[in-house]
């Protein structure tokens, strides 16, 4: 394996910082060896510290399927009378994953990772459901493909939460899994034992890393294996993706007597443990319902549109308290900048608004920052998603000097780079102290990118 990027003491000096109370201008920040931040002071800046214009807190991202990042670009076709959906384009990830190879899965997440700090995130949740060798059959190691994903973070430096995914049947009706889905299947002992050895593959990465649980969806797991696999995560996170498409919540309907929502607020333990993922078809009651749960929504507001799964109410889901969080989903493309403009700009579109998640306290960006920084902590089991003593150095910078950012101040600097930026602001980003990007750069770009390169050109020379 590559060896491991270390933190190691420093200090940071910025003439704007947001920190957990708000804005504060000349801070020195304190960061350990172990990664969290030691110590917050205002005044002129010490000798020998990082000097910057503006900090913020570099959020997680909560829901990643890695080895999607090769498919970019490959299923924009419609067939003959064909009325396409997430459905087809399903069929076509399952063909894709009649060939991808345990080297090819490494190398991907580690592009998919670097491109992730390089967006400004810091952090990556691992929604990894990718288990076995085509047709199914499970590698000498149970966790091999877990072990791929932990070596891409050795390599990238990046904190990452890791959720093996269990996934059991084709749908609630326990049929079989078939084709493409049977790399993903496990049953309940078996699940277990792998998600022991996903431990495992943990074991060597840094103290910020942390494992969790994903039962993949009320579809895909039995309810009598729900309490098994979710007992897994111990006090780690739990995922699970739920009313994302208007067929799953008819099927779960027609199994159950409830939707989704309602099932699973009555049946399991939600709670502030829990990150629910696209949540796109709720209800005005259930939004509000799941919202008070203290669950994180996970949200993926590119990959929601790419599939056309619908709209999160997240004017509703705010209005009750509800915590947020934002992922890159299937990574077609990693945007920390472009996921919270359509976040806002959708909702703008169905109610005909501006400004849709701003208060009078807050503006839009200042809201989101503050939001999916603290619900992606929540979510990724990494804290409290502020810059305070003894929490994690998550931390980003931004470029001052580009066109859209040069003599801002405060809320300014978060909306513009929501609503007029993209990933080439980002100057600096500390994932617990490490210094991954540096000049807008990951540290080891070069090497990641050749290997993602050489990775997908026989992927995609067979698509």
């Amino acid at each position: 394996m590559t060896e491991c990027i270390s933190s190691k003491p420093t200090v940071i000096w910025a003439k704007q910082a947001l920190l957990a109370k708000g804005w504060a201008k000349d801070v020195a920040l304190g960061i350990g060896a172990d990664g969290r931040i030691l110590s917050i002071a205002k005044g002129p800046a010490p000798a020998g510290a990082i000097l910057r214009d503006v900090l913020v807190h570099a959020p997680a991202n909560t829901h990643s399927h890695a080895f999607q990042r090769a498919m970019a670009g490959l299923s924009e076709r419609r067939g003959a009378g064909q009325n396409d959906s997430f459905w087809t384009w399903r069929q076509l990830m399952y063909r894709f994953l009649d060939r991808i190879t345990p080297d090819q899965v490494q190398a991907i997440a580690a592009f998919v990772q670097m491109e992730m700090l390089e967006a400004g995130f810091g952090a990556n949740v691992e929604f990894h459901y990718l288990h076995h060798s085509p047709g199914g059959q499970t590698y000498d190691d149970l966790a091999e493909l877990s072990a791929r994903i932990a070596a891409a973070a050795e390599q990238t430096g990046i904190g990452l939460t890791l959720l093996p995914v269990h996934y059991a049947q084709g749908g609630c009706d326990g049929r079989a899994l078939s084709g493409g889905q049977l790399r993903f299947g496990n049953d309940a002992d078996q699940f277990a034992r792998l998600h022991e050895g996903a431990g495992r593959a943990l074991a060597s990465l840094p103290a910020d890393t942390r494992l969790g649980v994903a039962p993949h969806s009320l579809r895909a797991v039995a309810a009598r294996d729900l309490a098994a696999t979710i007992a897994l995560a111990g006090d780690g996170p739990v995922h699970m993706h739920l009313a994302e498409q208007q067929a799953e919540v008819d099927e779960v309907l027609a199994a159950t007597g409830a939707r989704p929502v309602e099932w699973a607020l009555a049946n399991l333990d939600v709670s502030p443990q829990w990150c629910l993922i696209h949540c796109t078809r709720m209800l005005p009651e259930e939004t509000i319902a799941l919202a008070r749960s203290g669950a994180v929504a996970g949200l993926c507001p590119l990959t929601e549109a790419s599939l056309g799964d619908g709209i999160f109410d997240a004017i509703r889901w705010a209005g009750a308290g509800g915590a947020l969080s934002i992922g890159s989903d299937s990574n077609i493309r990693i945007s920390l900048a472009e996921e919270l403009r359509q976040l806002d700009t959708s909702q703008r579109l169905r109610d005909h608004s501006r400004a849709a998640l701003a208060t009078p306290e807050h503006s839009t960006g200042r809201r989101l920052i503050d939001a999916i920084s603290r619900g992606g902590a929540q979510a990724a089991g990494r804290g409290a998603g502020t810059i305070a003593v003894g929490e994690w150095a998550d931390l980003l910078t931004f470029d001052m000097d580009h066109p859209d950012l040069t003599g801002l101040q405060g809320d300014f600097i978060p909306d513009s780079f929501a609503f007029a930026g993209d990933s080439s602001m980002v100057r600096d980003v500390w994932s617990a102290g490490r210094h991954l990007v540096q000049e807008g750069r990951h540290i080891r770009r070069e090497a990641i990118r050749s290997a993602y390169i050489a990775a997908v050109r026989t992927l995609r020379a067979e698509a």
